[in-house]
């Protein structure tokens, strides 16, 4: 009624300067503004509305500039530092921009007995009512089944709120924005981690290698290894010189081991392990352990070692490559130790914790844990792949070997992403064993051959890449050479590795010559072999059985059922009609 009283000239004059901007109002109207629309449009303020009448006097030239926060991956190392992190992946809180890092919702405010259980019995299924209580009297206290839970509703721990990234990634396996990711600066290691290690004085450091057992060499830190075993010398030199020296400890912790054969001698995988480690720079490791943080197979051992090495004010950092299981790691430690840990955020996607996160309640006295952003590794595959594509290529289940038993002129493709060719052979076979993801179809077939395969198969039946086109994409398809020796034909003598995907695993009694297709920058290495054994049931030629073979089979046969159809529709349309003729004598009387 009080804006129908208002001439039109009158109205657009009192709300004109509000129509210039989507209406996201949080102060308090002016006064000089009618009391009947501060009602009216103020109910969710923070969501951006703009009032139907005010659309014919709106300006849309002037877009709105999002302003960048500052963003940093120090996390809360510092104790001193006020911001607020997040508990799941360290990097700092803020409500004020859902397009930057670090957005949470606050979570509403609940009454005391928003659990009371609700009654749902029927009026009709109530027993009579007692003259008692139709009196007002009431003889006996009514108490609920869950009556304790009703009144001390704050006894559970409440669950501790995370960021918007850690919600979808805990609930659903997935970045909730990708484009937010590319806001963050890439974590610079030696800055923030490297020179607290290389310091000679301050807390002992104790420093945990975490790598993944089934992508080993892939997920090694080479670099930091190096740092580490660089400082240990370094500082033992001169702590024996009556100088301050600080020599921090080197912890390698090989996890997921649950994923490797349960055949595999644990006493064959150490070794293999300390050879490989010493290879990769880690010369002065203090110990070695095996873990299985998800069945909690060697946590106790660790938790024990770190806590002697640490004492009672050193600090651990659990350091490793993108998605190698720190933050699985950590939480099973603090779960085995039986102490407060707010949950870290797991998941299959690299780079899952963003910040250096100070980890509280886990170890006795003031020794303290620190969670730190994986390394990023160029040379691993799985980080040119798409979230899709990185499903495939992720092993989650315990390997089983396919063997292929093959001679001379003879390939072997994992998927489309990397081929083995038999090129010379002092032998008439030899045996390749494939360890990687299930979920990858294979094909063997003549080296001859396969120059059709990139543009024919790739993308369709062997994937990943997915989708056609995608294989440029990943870059150069490079070849590399190699010479294996053997000296038996019951087990495996080699392994050739990819990082990010898998490895062929060679078996002969002699020489090889072996040339292996790959990407460009992807690295390929030789090694002595992990997994000796190989399966006694031969893989045939051609692709194996998968559901993505049989999909693009499927597709490529309606594909070419339409064309067939579409050539005989045009042949049919083209041919010209017979002309109709009339027989005269037949047609008279």
């Amino acid at each position: 009624m009080i804006i129908r009283s208002i001439s039109s000239s009158k109205l657009k004059k009192l709300i004109f300067p509000l129509s210039l901007s989507a209406y996201t109002q949080k102060n308090p109207i002016p006064n000089s503004f009618p009391p009947i629309l501060e009602n009216v449009y103020t109910q969710n303020p923070a969501k951006t509305l703009v009032p139907p009448f005010l659309f014919s006097f709106r300006n849309y030239s002037t877009p709105t500039k999002i302003q960048s926060l500052p963003v940093s991956r120090d996390g809360n190392f510092e104790e001193s530092i006020s911001d607020v992190v997040c508990p799941g992946c360290g990097v700092k809180m803020q409500d004020s921009d859902q397009k930057q890092p670090g957005y949470f919702i606050k979570p509403c405010v609940k009454t005391p007995n928003y659990k009371t259980p609700i009654n749902k019995n029927p009026v009709a299924d109530e027993p009579e009512i007692s003259f008692s209580l139709k009196r007002g009297l009431l003889n006996e206290d009514v108490k609920h089944e869950n009556q304790e839970n009703v009144e001390n509703p704050g006894q559970k721990g409440e669950k501790p709120v995370v960021c918007a990234r850690c919600h979808s990634l805990r609930h659903y396996g997935k970045v909730k924005d990708p484009s937010v990711e590319n806001l963050l600066p890439d974590f610079d290691f030696d800055h923030t981690v490297g020179r607290r290690l290389m310091s000679s004085s301050g807390a002992r450091a104790v420093v945990l290698m975490v790598v993944d057992a089934s992508d080993f060499d892939g997920s090694f830190p080479r670099k930091v290894a190096q740092l580490v075993s660089r400082t240990i010398e370094e500082n033992s030199q001169a702590w024996k010189e009556g100088k301050s020296g600080n020599v921090p400890r080197m912890v390698l912790v090989v996890t997921k081991i649950d994923l490797l054969p349960s055949s595999l001698s644990p006493t064959r995988l150490e070794h293999w392990v300390r050879t490989r480690a010493r290879e990769g720079g880690a010369i002065k490791l203090t110990s070695v352990h095996m873990v299985s943080a998800v069945r909690d197979w060697g946590v106790k051992n660790l938790i024990d070692d770190v806590v002697g090495l640490a004492g009672p004010r050193g600090h651990i950092w659990a350091v490793g490559a993108q998605n190698a299981g720190k933050s699985t790691l950590i939480n099973a430690i603090g779960k085995c130790s039986g102490g407060n840990l707010s949950q870290l955020t797991e998941a299959p996607v690299p780079g899952t914790t963003l910040g250096i996160l100070r980890v509280e309640g886990v170890l006795p006295r003031n020794a303290k844990l620190f969670d730190t952003p994986g390394l990023l590794h160029p040379h691993q595959i799985s980080t040119r792949l798409t979230r899709d594509e990185q499903k495939l290529v992720h092993i989650s289940k315990e390997l089983k070997p396919r063997t292929y038993r093959i001679k001379v002129g003879h390939s072997v493709h994992i998927g489309g992403l990397m081929r083995l060719d038999v090129e010379e052979l002092s032998v008439d076979s030899v045996y390749v064993t494939v360890w990687a993801s299930p979920l990858i179809p294979l094909h063997m077939g003549r080296t001859e051959n396969v120059s059709t395969m990139p543009e024919e198969h790739f993308g369709r039946q062997l994937q990943p890449p997915i989708g056609e086109g995608r294989s440029e994409e990943l870059g150069k398809w490079l070849k590399r050479e190699f010479h294996v020796n053997g000296n038996m034909w019951d087990s495996s003598s080699a392994d050739i590795a990819a990082s990010g995907l898998g490895w062929f695993a060679i078996g002969l009694k002699g020489e090889a010559k072996l040339g292996v297709w790959t990407y460009d920058g992807v690295d390929v290495i030789v090694r002595n072999a992990l997994l000796p054994n190989r399966s006694y049931d031969f893989e045939v030629a051609g692709f194996t059985v998968s559901k993505i073979v049989s999909t693009a089979d499927r597709s490529s046969n309606k594909q070419r059922r339409d064309e067939k159809k579409r050539k005989l529709s045009d042949s049919t349309a083209e041919k010209p009609a017979k002309p109709s003729t009339v027989d005269v004598a037949s047609t008279t009387c």
